[in-house]
């Protein structure tokens, strides 16, 4: 009787880190910090530029982990979550993103990501979401962050903008707006969370 007790009283265990992890992004500087950061941590960590070079590293080294970033050139992150998953089914995978929504983060779980964050992050931040227990960790986490109507407007603006190399003129008729109009949104700062 007292055993049970014991075991009722126990906090619920993380679950382990895994030792091995591919870092999928296109920004060449973000990756090499964060494969640099889980490499200090005491992880294996490899890095790949898109989506196919991920591939053939996870056919050629089968790591335990995955954390991709969601936009890349080609494929896109939610796109390789099942190709991965497919490679290794027992693979968890982390999708990163600096433009969030909940729509996304429920896709990227649907699709077999055990997380979705958004940026920015630290290697802390992305080890914690690989930690973290629960059955759906990605749809806890992003209700309690759910982003102000400003701040998915500024992040679309963004988005918009970086789709159109910095154009504004392009990126102001694509988004329906005066050019005048953008460029006064775009002086304000980013409003917080």
């Amino acid at each position: 009787m007292v055993e049970d007790r014991e075991k009722v009283a126990q906090p619920p265990r993380k679950k382990a880190l895994p030792q091995s992890v591919l870092v999928v992004d296109d920004d060449a500087a973000f990756r090499m910090r964060l494969v640099k950061a889980l490499a200090a941590r005491g992880l294996s960590a490899r890095g790949a530029g898109d989506a196919q070079e991920a591939l053939h590293l996870v056919r050629q080294s089968a790591p335990q982990a995955a954390i991709v970033d969601m936009r890349m050139p080609g494929m896109t992150g939610l796109d390789l979550v099942p190709q991965l998953l497919a490679l290794n089914p027992r693979m968890q995978i982390v999708v990163l993103t600096g433009y969030g929504s909940i729509a996304t983060a429920v896709e990227a779980v649907r699709r077999g990501a055990i997380n979705y964050l958004s940026k920015p992050l630290d290697a802390d931040q992305i080890l914690a979401a690989f930690e973290a227990s629960g059955d759906a960790p990605a749809a806890n986490a992003t209700a309690e962050n759910t982003p102000s109507l400003a701040r998915v407007e500024y992040e679309h603006i963004q988005r918009i903008l970086s789709d159109c190399d910095g154009n504004i003129s392009l990126a102001a008729r694509k988004l329906g707006l005066h050019r005048r109009s953008l460029q006064r949104k775009l002086s304000k700062l980013p409003p917080l969370e």
